[in-house]
């Protein structure tokens, strides 16, 4: 068996999802996570794009220690110095440096000609070379580039110094058969070939992300980017959970493994899930919540019979497991830290008896507690920003019915340790709810998304909401969850507010130093 290396870029191109905007904190938990699912490297960011990304993807290089860690980088020399102070304290630091060779992009984007792209391509990478020992580069639009062209400048920067050649198809455009054929051209032209390791990175436009990924695979690359439940920019590069699984239920066809461990999927996907705010679908394939559901009564008597009569992949697979009761309210919390440790969080003491707390409260309102529930209050806990003065809910009412106006009377205390209060009207609960939160916050407001769904089965369910706002011109998303489809929905409301304000100030803390 083959082994493909698996490279995951859902802290960079991931991040690029409209509306995604992970602060340093949540960066960090995903990139632990990357860690223990078993990929080979991530992309932590752009560390030239802003002080921000700078600073997370170094905090992500200095605690890494079993993962590769890169960032990616122009073809010039700031970015590349960029790059290597965020990454020179990594285990294994790498550059990813692009640069695109498709005559559109070459033509009207970079307007320069062949020979010129060669030229700075060949000068990057070897200026790269000189302070990075793994130097990664890509040909932007690979998929629309001329494949004589593309054989010629890839020979030249791997006799510059790259060890990975990645050939993405940037927008979705290939098909199976052509983007595995560009992988074994270049395995057939390119006379040093064998001196560096072939990528693929596949977007998802036209749906074929997966099967493009496997075609290239199939045709000599050893390395395949993309990102947990296949987030990115437009539609999206290729789940790396659905090819992981596909290679290894269809070994018979694929003799390649990876060394990812398929157990940690179900985990991977959920905290991927909340800390963007970006739903999966219900059908989504290995992780979507109906991708182990039956509804045919045909299909279903088939399972009860056997299994694999309609399934091919078991819940084990995935590190999914049943949602049973798993302590109560007379639980104590020696019990409890040993759950948490079970669902992979590592926290501090302070934050074991915070945590602790809210369980305790939910026991209260809820009669059985799941490891989803516990999932949820622990994410929150621990990408929670206690230091920094953000908004509060103190206390709140709404009040509606069918024959009265929606009226909601807000509690909040305020960054500046000030409580202030309002009511407000609607044409609804939670329109009376938004514009009176709108109207105690000072920043400028606008909702662009909101979505309510709960957190397993029951009319005692947790709920949990996920909404997009625009703070001051700048896209945040929030969640929040409760017991009280209101109360998340406040919670979701001032968690993107907060956001807002916490990369505020760590900007301006920056700036200060």
């Amino acid at each position: 068996m083959t082994k493909i290396n698996i490279f995951d870029t859902t802290l960079r191109d991931g991040e690029q999802s409209p509306g995604v905007n992970l602060n340093r904190l949540e960066k960090l938990e995903i990139a632990k996570q990357l860690e223990s699912f078993g990929v080979d490297r991530m992309e932590a960011g752009f560390p030239a794009s802003s002080k921000g990304d700078f600073e997370a993807v170094k905090m992500i290089a200095d605690t890494i220690k079993d993962t590769s860690v890169t960032g990616l980088a122009r073809t010039v020399k700031s970015d590349i110095d960029a790059a290597w102070e965020a990454l020179k304290g990594a285990e294994e630091p790498c550059v990813h440096i692009f640069l695109a060779t498709s005559p559109i992009h070459m033509t009207y984007k970079l307007k320069k000609s062949p020979e010129e792209v060669i030229k700075i391509a060949v000068d990057m990478v070897t200026y790269a070379s000189e302070k990075f020992s793994q130097v990664q580069w890509s040909a932007e639009d690979a998929s629309r580039s001329d494949l004589d062209f593309l054989a010629q400048i890839t020979e030249k920067v791997i006799d510059a110094g790259a060890t990975v050649i990645n050939l993405p198809d940037t927008v979705g455009y290939a098909t199976p058969e052509e983007y595995g054929y560009m992988f074994k051209f270049m395995k057939e032209n390119v006379p040093n070939i064998d001196k560096a390791i072939l990528s693929c990175h596949c977007h998802n436009d036209l749906g074929l992300a997966t099967a493009n990924s496997i075609a290239a695979v199939a045709n000599g690359a050893t390395q395949v980017e993309g990102t947990i439940n296949g987030i990115g920019e437009r539609a999206g590069n290729v789940a790396l959970e659905e090819l992981a699984v596909a290679l290894n239920i269809r070994s018979d066809q694929y003799a390649y493994t990876t060394g990812l461990k398929l157990d940690e999927i179900k985990r991977t996907s959920d905290l991927v899930s909340k800390l963007t705010g970006m739903h999966i679908q219900a059908n989504k394939a290995i992780v979507g919540r109906n991708a182990f559901a039956h509804e045919s009564g045909i299909h279903q008597d088939g399972v009860l019979k056997h299994a694999s009569t309609y399934e091919i992949i078991t819940p084990e697979m995935i590190g999914l497991k049943s949602n049973t009761l798993f302590l109560g309210k007379h639980s104590g919390r020696h019990a409890f830290a040993d759950k948490v440790k079970e669902l992979g969080f590592t926290l501090s003491d302070e934050k074991i008896k915070e945590a602790f707390g809210m369980f305790k409260l939910l026991t209260d309102r809820k009669k059985e507690v799941t490891d989803d529930d516990l999932f949820t209050i622990l994410t929150e806990i621990q990408t929670d920003h206690s230091a920094v003065e953000k908004y509060k809910l103190e206390t709140f009412q709404v009040q509606y019915g069918n024959s009265n106006i929606p009226t909601a009377t807000v509690s909040l205390k305020t960054p500046e340790n000030k409580i202030v209060q309002k009511a407000c009207t609607g044409s609804g609960s939670v329109e009376a709810l938004y514009e009176t939160l709108d109207a105690i916050i000072t920043e400028d407001l606008e909702l662009v998304d909101y979505q309510i769904s709960s957190i397993g089965r029951g009319k005692d369910a947790l709920a949990e909401a996920h909404i997009q706002l625009i703070v001051n011109e700048e896209h945040m998303n929030g969640r929040g969850s409760a017991q009280d489809v209101i109360e998340a929905s406040a919670n979701a409301f001032l968690n993107a507010v907060n956001r807002y304000i916490i990369q505020k100030q760590a900007t301006e803390r920056q700036k200060a130093k």
